[in-house]
């Protein structure tokens, strides 16, 4: 049996992520007849049926699922090195940190500091993006670290967990959730999150980051009687990682939003309102970094984080601040 090469696998990741042959092709910039094909030869080449093909719907087969997360982690280990070696072919390094603006349960000014003092550090150059990004910076070779909202993807990973904090629900403050000095997930019945899901089933794996939620037309959300208009653009179509695009759908009562505490208390805004969720799982901030990672200036980032996670920590039985 040949060896497949990356050509290759990245092909058939990309129909498998999609599972359309159509889409894949746009996807990747050719043609769908020469996707098709090439699928073919990876088939025959395994001697094994990768996916099940019908006129109506393309589904992978459980050789198709083991060669998925397998081909995934190649192809990521393929640009780490490449990225890799040409970081440590730089006059200057660095220590790359990958990080959404603001979600950094406000460690990371003393983390820095910390960092600064330890030996084998580097100067620090941050590495922004959106919500979910950060995990695969680091197993792609663009970020040598990363602090980040739980849950990620764990695939060639390592982490620790730094701090926990709870999650409010941020509504307008002319809002009637905000006459409450608490939430619980059912009082969210009838707002939506970005992909459809029902705000009170609260955020799960699938949300990296806080959850924009959108009232239902018919919906259960804000009181119609208070004169705001109910047409606003919908949530699920803006940008999670634009802070005043979402900011500004919550003050309109047209979205909802959670965020970890940590940021609310970054923001405080006499339109909103910040209401602790009774029900929902606390939000958790972690530091990534490469499985089996050697690097002196990686293992020293984790021990400052952790440090300094461990000093941020309430003792037991002390109140946290109120928000």
């Amino acid at each position: 049996m040949n060896e497949l090469e990356t050509r290759q696998l990245r092909y058939f990741v990309a129909v498998a992520e999609e599972l359309n042959f159509g889409r894949a092709a746009e996807r990747l910039g050719i043609a769908q007849p020469p996707l098709s094909r090439a699928i073919r030869e990876i088939e025959r080449q395994l001697g094994v049926r990768l996916f099940q093909r019908t006129t109506r719907q393309v589904t992978l087969t459980r050789a198709g699922e083991v060669l998925l997360g397998d081909a995934r982690t190649a192809l990521d280990a393929v640009s780490a090195a490449g990225r890799r070696a040409r970081h440590a072919g730089e006059p200057t390094q660095k220590l790359r940190l990958a990080l959404k603006a603001d979600v950094d349960g406000g460690l990371l000014p003393a983390i820095l500091r910390e960092y600064a003092r330890e030996e084998g550090a580097l100067p620090v150059a941050l590495v922004l993006g959106r919500y979910g990004e950060q995990a695969q910076a680091v197993r792609d070779g663009r970020a040598d670290a990363a602090v980040l909202l739980g849950p990620f993807d764990e695939r060639g990973l390592d982490s620790e967990q730094l701090v926990t904090e709870p999650y409010l629900i941020a509504v307008a403050a002319d809002a009637p959730l905000a006459a409450r000095t608490s939430v619980r997930l059912a009082d969210l019945a009838g707002w939506e999150l970005p992909d459809g899901s029902p705000a009170d089933q609260g955020l799960d794996a699938a949300h990296g980051g806080p959850g924009v939620a959108r009232a239902r037309p018919s919906g259960q959300g804000r009181d119609p009687g208070q004169g705001r208009d109910r047409d606003q653009p919908s949530a699920a179509a803006q940008d999670s990682s634009d802070l005043p695009q979402i900011f500004k759908l919550i003050e309109l009562g047209s979205a909802v939003c959670f965020f970890p505490a940590s940021l609310t208390r970054r923001y405080p805004r006499p339109e909103i309102a910040y209401r602790p969720v009774e029900d929902h799982a606390p939000a958790t901030l972690s530091v990534v970094w490469p499985e089996r990672s050697r690097r002196p200036a990686v293992a020293a980032f984790v021990r400052a984080a952790t440090k300094v996670a461990e000093a941020a920590r309430p003792e037991p039985g002390t109140p946290r601040a109120a928000t």
